[in-house]
């Protein structure tokens, strides 16, 4: 699933079929810019033969009548090719980055639909390379590309034309060099291809071991393993300079062979077509016309072929982007939900009814969709409105599963999940997560204000109500030393707070959203015991009412809990009050005193 055995797709016609439905509304400025871009190489094509026409007229017979009407076509057809430049430039530019956004919003809009498991099973550089660089290429294709191969085949088409219409002997002495130059060019291209690609792999390597040598700063340091580092940055580093000077080196042989089959071909012009000259068989300005296009007819072969090689190489590209748009979501809502509720970026809020918290787990068995090992096996439990379930285990048990069958970010694997007595499949995905607060445990903050962070929770929420939430959680404190306080910045990521002042605005972001289930993930493991037992209080205040999942570690801020699950391995091992499990001496028990010995250790 992480895209990296994706090298060798082969996708007809460089996979635009695929592409087609992200395209088609372009295609009137596609087939625009290929005109002009046939145009021009036509345009470019027809100068040397006004280079024969004032050989011929003007400078054999010493005379200038009729140079004026000459001069006044000549700048005619200039106007014309800086017009049919500029067109096809900016067509060619128009449809890069309107094929470029379009092909980004798609995938960005696609990610938003995707569950839990594809961010699960593909990483973060993976899914960013997808959306960002695949895009910026195969914009890059279906323009410039495009208009590569369009110019460059006809002007060779017009070339050969002309040459063939002027003298086919002469022609056929050219054209007979083209297959050798075709030849020569593919076997150097794909040569270069191969070492690009290697380049490309140990570049990427270099920019990893750099990045894990500045963000794993202070490990290198305090492991004292700053040579082993080095040792392996330097080891990339040659490996990649080699590769360069080898692929260097094919270049420039590359580069020398076409000069030199250029400078064949010239010389067969001169050869042949200075004896036929003489002769008088043709003028001298038909010579020159064929002087020209001997040396201009090698480089777009050149550039043909490496085109082709790109077009090629961007067929992965294309491969992973449409796999991506293509991945289904493992949690979708069906037609009869979308067409009453709405889906997530169209809502039918006005069909939406309040949600009270009642949750039941009717025979609920579940795995993990990259897995095959059940979590949960007939599984039922009833939470009524505002009970408070506390989820504990060790690091690693699972406690999470419950949590995101009930946020719906999983679907059951059989059973049902009963929202307020009806499954949860039967109503959207968006009506259940907006009446839902979820404070992580790794929390995060987006790019932004104070402000304008908290009111993701609630988009229309007051100064008035931000700080009553603020002051719910203990958070106002933390505003009010800020220098512009609500409109303080927060950061990328909130890296300007401290983790547990991000925290606390995720808590305070969750709440002012005023949400009907409450979930707390590890809610104040990064906050230290005085705010903690502040919002102990506030997490007492605010789930009256609320059905509330809380998944600690900490055991003592679940005791209060209406029911305490344990879960070991992924699995469900008891349940009940802390009153129960303490009685039965079983996994709880063991889970509590070992923590509260541990913390008499850790006072001593």
């Amino acid at each position: 699933m992480n895209g990296q055995k994706d090298e060798n797709v082969k996708l007809p016609f460089f996979g635009i079929p695929k592409l087609y439905p992200y395209i088609k509304k372009y295609i009137p400025k596609i087939i625009l810019m290929i005109l002009m871009g046939a145009l021009s190489s036509l345009i470019d094509s027809a100068v040397p033969l006004f280079n024969r026409y004032a050989l011929n007229n003007f400078v054999a017979k010493g005379t200038l009548q009729g140079l004026q009407y000459f001069i006044m076509l000549y700048v005619g057809m200039l106007v014309v090719y800086v017009i049919d430049n500029f067109i096809s430039t900016y067509m060619c530019g128009q449809v890069e980055m309107s094929v470029d956004r379009d092909l980004r919003n798609a995938a960005f809009n696609h990610l938003q639909e995707l569950s839990f498991s594809y961010f699960n099973q593909n990483n973060v550089g993976y899914i960013h390379a997808r959306v960002m660089s695949d895009t910026g290429k195969i914009g890059v294709m279906v323009a410039w590309r495009l208009m590569d191969i369009v110019w460059h085949g006809s002007y060779i088409i017009f070339v050969v034309v002309m040459m063939f219409i002027l003298n086919w002997k002469l022609a056929l002495c050219v054209a007979v060099l083209v297959p050798i130059v075709v030849v020569t060019v593919m076997f150097f291209q794909k040569k270069l291809v191969v070492l690009n690609r290697r380049i490309r792999e140990l570049n990427s390597t270099i920019t990893g071991d750099l990045n894990e040598g500045i963000i794993g700063a202070g490990s290198i340091k305090t492991l004292a393993i700053e040579d082993k580092m080095l040792a392996e940055f330097k080891q990339d580093t040659e490996n990649m300079r080699k590769v360069s000077v080898h692929a260097t080196r094919y270049s420039s042989l590359f580069t020398a062979t076409v000069t030199y089959m250029s400078s064949v071909a010239l010389a067969v012009v001169l050869w042949r077509g200075g004896i036929i000259t003489i002769s008088g068989v043709i003028e001298i300005g038909t010579l020159s016309v064929f002087l020209s296009y001997a040396l201009g007819m090698m480089e777009p072969i050149q550039w043909i072929i490496m085109t082709i090689s790109e077009l090629i190489t961007t067929q992965v590209n294309v491969e992973r982007l449409t796999k991506l748009l293509a991945t289904p979501s493992d949690v979708t809502d069906t037609p009869e939900v979308i067409e009453k509720y709405g889906d997530a970026f169209h809502p039918k809020k006005e069909n939406w009814e309040p949600l009270h918290g009642d949750i039941e787990f009717r025979d609920v068995s579940f795995h993990y969709p990259d897995g095959e090992e059940y979590v949960l096996e007939h599984f039922d439990l009833k939470v009524a409105n505002g009970t408070n379930v506390a989820i504990v285990g060790e690091t690693g048990a699972g406690k999470s599963t419950l949590v995101n069958l009930v946020c719906r970010f999983y679907e059951p694997t059989s059973g049902q999940v009963l929202i307020d007595g009806r499954d949860a499949r039967e109503r959207s995905q968006l009506w259940l997560h907006s009446n839902i607060g979820y404070v992580l445990q790794t929390p995060h903050l987006f790019s932004g204000s104070v402000r304008d962070n908290l009111r993701y929770g609630r988009p229309d929420a007051t100064d008035e109500e931000i700080w009553d939430a603020l002051k719910l959680v203990s958070a106002d404190g933390i505003v009010k030393r800020m220098k512009g306080q609500l409109d303080s910045e927060v950061g990328e990521g909130g890296d300007m707070l401290s983790t547990g002042e991000k925290q606390l605005l995720s808590f305070a972001r969750a709440l002012l959203a005023d949400p009907k289930i409450l979930v707390l993930d590890e809610a104040t493991a990064s906050i230290d015991t005085v705010t903690e037992k502040e919002i102990q209080e506030a997490i007492e205040t605010v789930t009256k009412g609320r059905t509330s999942f809380v998944i600690a570690h900490r055991l003592s801020t679940v005791v209060d809990a209406d029911i305490i699950l344990v879960v070991r391995d992924g699995k469900i091992v008891e349940r009940g009050n802390h009153r129960e499990l303490m009685e039965r001496k079983g996994e709880y028990f063991m889970l509590f005193t070992r923590q509260f010995e541990e913390l008499a250790w850790d006072r001593v």
